[in-house]
């Protein structure tokens, strides 16, 4: 049984996203995991200001949600990251959440890649929608994605759900049309099994 964290950045309280996360979160229970969803939409999680105080051994000064949210992190075996499309990225909020990871990274003496810090060595997974589904709707979030959770923090990748077509911007959520909720469910369900 593994320990997963969903970080859902943004999205209509029922809208693709919150349906998306949600299949998700039952194909993983269902496959006996722990699973947590928390929605940025309730708790307030500012971006980096580049004060430098956690590399000074104190604790970050902006008192938000995030410094709740470390526990959280550190607990996880598996974060999830789950954003609707917003011009053609990850939203701000999600940005925001892994930004701050800075301030709970240590000092790495023999640093990969001359960087400064190492991070806690986690899983990680990606469900994203959008109305769009070009074949290239994807890719700078994908990029994104790879390089700064995969590469630069050194995640390890447990796939991506990249739930494209789900209807135009009225407000309404068209996802139930395609076939993404079942895809989600059975990859929550799969994400460890071997």
């Amino acid at each position: 049984m593994k320990n997963i964290l969903v970080i859902q950045g943004g999205g209509r309280v029922n809208g693709n996203t919150s349906q998306l996360v949600d299949s998700f979160i039952q194909g993983a229970k269902e496959a006996g995991h722990s699973v947590e969803k928390i929605s940025l939409n309730t708790i307030e999680v500012r971006g980096r200001i580049g004060c430098n105080a956690c590399r000074h051994g104190k604790e970050c000064v902006q008192k938000d949600g995030f410094l709740e949210l470390i526990p959280k992190i550190k607990a996880a075996d598996l974060i999830v990251f789950a954003s609707p499309l917003l011009f053609w990225t990850l939203s701000s909020k999600i940005k925001a959440f892994i930004e701050r990871f800075y301030c709970i990274a240590e000092e790495d003496p023999n640093p990969p890649l001359g960087r400064y810090e190492r991070y806690p060595i986690k899983d990680a997974a990606l469900l994203m929608t959008s109305a769009d589904n070009f074949f290239w709707t994807y890719e700078q979030a994908v990029s994104y994605y790879n390089f700064a959770i995969i590469n630069y923090i050194g995640f390890n990748d447990k796939g991506m759900l990249l739930a494209g077509g789900c209807g135009g911007t009225s407000g309404k959520p068209q996802i139930d049309k395609t076939h993404h909720l079942i895809k989600a469910y059975n990859f929550g369900k799969s994400i460890y099994s071997e």
